[in-house]
């Protein structure tokens, strides 16, 4: 059940605002990690939305996160950084790291920066399409705490581990790609029980390794790899580049963000692409809005009104959603008017 009115997104960024700097962040950080939240609820993601600020205050009240994310380059060889986040918050670490990736390519034509040491950062493409305006694409991974088991096991050891890539698009929004190596994200079976509401079979199975459509029993057991072994080899493939590689935790050390008393551990890896360094930014435009242009000239299945290429939804939904509002479950508007009680500040109903 969501809310009876929507919430204007403004409204909704300055509570969370508020909300991270009660917290102990600094207000640039506050307002970075607020606006990741509530981008991702624009773009109709809300399981990687605001439903999140009571497990990102309850870590960094642990003291597992840092509020003050201290970074420290550990390696400075031209295209190549290596980035020790020091349990600051992922927001921060990954923005930081996006950043120093694209003055990276656009020095040398490639940037690449492993990331150790830092925590979940929501969306993938937030970050990604950081990239687009400077003229670059970029690539990002990053791991995650166990989700799902090896291919032929059923014992949880593998995270969802997704990644993004986000390219310019000409005339059009970026095109950008954000996905988990499961069927479906984590987040999504956690909305799903916080609306009350099933889940389709398919998306996971029990502790005993039987197909669910409980969510609180899918969350106890496996979800399901997308593509059956294809999903999970891409997982773990994942997992090299971001924990393995960067130096930070892997496999089942990397601990979630609803784990209040772990260290994540989480790392994270970033390409940037120069598109400058390949060819003339005008021609790479007009080639990917004919790339575009022909995707959206195939013949309809039958269900469909047309063809969207990746991001364009997203896109939609965000000036949509500008426009009109958020409209957010019932549940998660009082969990955070409980949250605001909590750090003493206004609550979000009260805005």
């Amino acid at each position: 059940m969501t809310a009876a009115l929507p919430i204007p997104a403004e409204r909704l960024l300055a509570f969370s605002s508020a909300v991270c700097e009660a917290a102990g962040m600094a207000p640039d950080d506050a307002r970075l990690t607020a606006d990741t939240l509530v981008q991702a609820d624009l773009w109709g993601h809300q399981s990687h939305g605001v439903m999140r600020l009571p497990g990102y205050v309850a870590r960094l009240k642990s003291g597992v996160v840092n509020p003050v994310a201290r970074l420290q380059t550990l390696v400075d060889a031209g295209a190549v950084g290596v980035i020790d986040g020091g349990d600051g918050m992922g927001q921060v670490v990954a923005a930081a790291a996006a950043r120093d990736a694209i003055r990276r390519a656009r020095a040398h034509g490639i940037g690449a920066v492993a990331v150790r040491n830092s925590n979940h950062f929501g969306t993938a493409m937030y970050f990604t399409l950081m990239a687009p305006p400077q003229g670059c694409i970029m690539f990002l991974s990053t791991n995650a705490s166990p989700a799902m088991a090896p291919w032929g096991g059923r014992e949880k050891m593998v995270g969802a581990n997704p990644w993004s890539w986000a390219s310019p698009a000409g005339r059009h929004p970026p095109m950008v790609l954000d996905i988990a190596n499961t069927g479906v994200a984590r987040g999504k079976i956690h909305l799903a029980a916080r609306r009350r509401e099933r889940i389709p079979r398919g998306w996971a199975i029990d502790e005993d390794g039987e197909p669910t459509d409980d969510p609180m029993a899918a969350l106890a057991g496996n979800i399901l790899p997308m593509g059956d072994h294809k999903g999970y080899g891409i997982a773990v493939i994942m997992d090299v580049l971001s924990g393995v590689l960067t130096g930070s935790a892997f496999g089942d050390a990397v601990a979630g963000p609803f784990q209040a008393e772990r260290r994540s551990g989480a790392g994270h890896l970033l390409i940037a692409l120069n598109i400058e360094a390949f060819e003339p930014l005008p021609l790479f435009n007009s080639r990917i809005e004919a790339l575009i242009a022909g995707l959206k000239s195939a013949k309809l299945s039958k269900g469909f009104d047309e063809v969207l290429y990746p991001g364009e939804l997203e896109a939609r939904r965000a000036a949509r959603h500008l426009a009109e509002g958020l409209a957010l479950p019932d549940q998660t508007v009082g969990e955070l008017d409980d949250l605001a009680r909590d750090l003493g500040i206004a609550a979000l109903r009260a805005g």
